[in-house]
């Protein structure tokens, strides 16, 4: 029992999750204040914090481990393909055979569909299960970056094709992506060599300095969306299937990853950073991009939905499944033991 928690405080399930649930609590009983009309200037202050989490970002990231890395092609293409393609297929497959759901929380499920993958509890989760740990950082890093421009194209897509009626521009919203989120990230990069030691000094600072600016989107975010009642109608049994829906999407990624490994003969450390790069959905990149994507709070707190259930799920199950895989000795040759 003690490991299994362990594992989840490692991979992300601990006090800051908990704290989502407060905040969203906290939206749910004082909207007022994080609304639009607060007089809290909540927009711009999360728009500096978005550029300050990337640049903060770049610093951090060590540009060799990425070299290293960056040999296994096979591998990358792989996740990355998984991440921003069979991803989107599958919940376009689930619409079809399954129904989409209405609103803002199709628009949500599409959403998380398009998103890139997690960085840290990737990483954390291949290095317990025993895989590639190198390449599960260059996979996790190079996939944050595709998804400012990914992430946007498949929503444009979709909105297109009458997935939505929220209107969304594709340009000025790439051009918002670069300057709030790329540019910072190019700038910390630059840094690296100059700053590492000061980010490896103040690791923890920084970690809760991230945690609070997602903290405060999300919180803004549903609070709207409970100040404009966008959950009204919204059943427990509503928020049950969409939670047996997510579930669902996350086994049939993994089965899908297994798949391919299994096909193309990866060697047993690829095989687990497939599974794990390649079934992650990042909240942290959600609720940034997410806020520049989609203007309108209490719309963006609705999307969010969707991507926090997945987030608590991929915590849980990838927890155990990296237990697993640790345990049994992780994979045979021929797939999962």
């Amino acid at each position: 029992m003690n490991s299994v928690l362990g594992r989840l405080r490692k991979v992300g399930l601990n006090g800051f999750f908990m704290t989502l649930i407060l905040v969203i609590l906290l939206a749910y009983l004082s909207p007022a204040i994080g609304a639009d009309h607060s007089g809290m200037p909540w927009n711009e202050l999360i728009i500096i914090g978005n550029a300050l989490i990337f640049f903060f970002y770049g610093i951090k990231l060590d540009p060799h481990q990425l070299k290293v890395a960056v040999g296994n092609w096979r591998l990358h293409t792989v996740v990355q393909l998984t991440t921003f393609l069979v991803f989107p297929i599958l919940v376009w497959l689930l619409f079809v055979f399954a129904g989409k759901p209405g609103g803002e929380i199709g628009l949500g499920v599409m959403f998380l569909a398009a998103l890139p993958s997690t960085v840290s509890s990737s990483v954390v989760m291949v290095n317990i299960a025993r895989g590639n740990v190198p390449a599960a950082i260059f996979n996790a890093s190079f996939s944050s970056l595709l998804g400012i421009f990914i992430t946007p194209l498949w929503m444009n897509l979709f909105m297109d094709n009458g997935g939505s009626g929220v209107l969304f521009d594709f340009m000025p919203t790439i051009t918002k992506l670069s300057i709030q989120i790329l540019l910072p990230f190019i700038l910390g990069l630059l840094l690296h060599a100059k700053l590492k030691k000061w980010a490896g000094k103040f690791a923890e600072p920084l970690k809760r300095f991230d945690q609070g600016v997602i903290l405060m989107i999300v919180f803004t975010s549903f609070a709207n969306a409970f100040f404009d009642h966008m959950f009204e109608g919204m059943s427990n049994s509503y928020l049950g299937m969409l939670g047996v829906s997510m579930a669902t999407l996350f086994v049939l990624v993994v089965l899908v990853m297994n798949l391919l490994a299994s096909k193309w003969d990866m060697p047993m450390q690829d095989r687990i950073t497939l599974i794990f790069c390649g079934s992650k959905k990042s909240l942290v990149h959600g609720a940034i991009i997410g806020s520049v994507l989609f203007p309108d709070p209490a719309v963006l707190g609705a999307v969010l939905l969707p991507v926090m259930v997945y987030h608590a799920l991929q915590l849980l199950m990838g927890s155990a499944l990296a237990g697993y895989f640790q345990e049994r000795g992780g994979y045979t040759q021929k797939g999962i033991n």
